[in-house]
């Protein structure tokens, strides 16, 4: 899946109603279960990378209850009010590596909520001096790393895209 996949209101690229489609079922994804809306004022430069997304004392935490978008408007209920929510953006960003959804409204131009599903944590697991194994195997490769000590095997199957980031990052 690509990196970030962008709806803007009004625009004429051909992929503007594919991408509020694929915004709209990753949005209906998240029914029954808990996201965080985070809200903040946009900076002068309007990049979303250069607001402060550590946590403040107005973000909510819930589970998000049918959620979805009729026409271009995104809906949604809290788990314990019958109310049904809703905004209308003027841009939707999906970022589709970190899991987040960016909501500009159509009606506060200065305001950005980010809508993300909680943090993953992951478990890291060290290895000082593993053996390596490398394997084509088709279209793809495989990658196992060894530590003998502490019983260890971690196999990664890497796709050619995958394959060749790697290669980019090694020195």
């Amino acid at each position: 899946m690509q990196g970030k996949i962008i709806w803007q209101q009004g625009s004429t690229k051909p992929e503007n109603l594919n991408n509020l489609t694929l915004i709209g079922q990753w949005w209906r994804s998240l029914a029954n279960k808990e996201v965080t809306f985070l809200q903040r004022l946009l900076p002068p430069s309007k990049e979303v990378e250069e607001v402060n997304w550590e946590p403040q004392r107005f973000d909510e935490v819930f589970e998000l209850q049918n959620p979805e978008i009729r026409g271009i408007t995104l809906y949604w209920q809290k788990p314990d009010s019958p109310q049904e929510r809703s905004t209308t953006p003027h841009q939707l960003v999906l970022d589709t590596r970190r899991q987040h959804l960016y909501i500009f409204p159509q009606s506060q131009k200065q305001l950005v909520i980010r809508v993300e599903l909680p943090q993953i944590i992951y478990e890291i697991i060290e290895m000082k001096h593993p053996q390596l194994e490398y394997s084509p195997a088709g279209e793809n490769s495989i990658l196992t790393l060894r530590d003998a000590q502490q019983q260890l095997e971690v196999k990664v199957t890497l796709g050619p895209e995958s394959l060749s980031q790697l290669k980019q990052q090694l020195p």
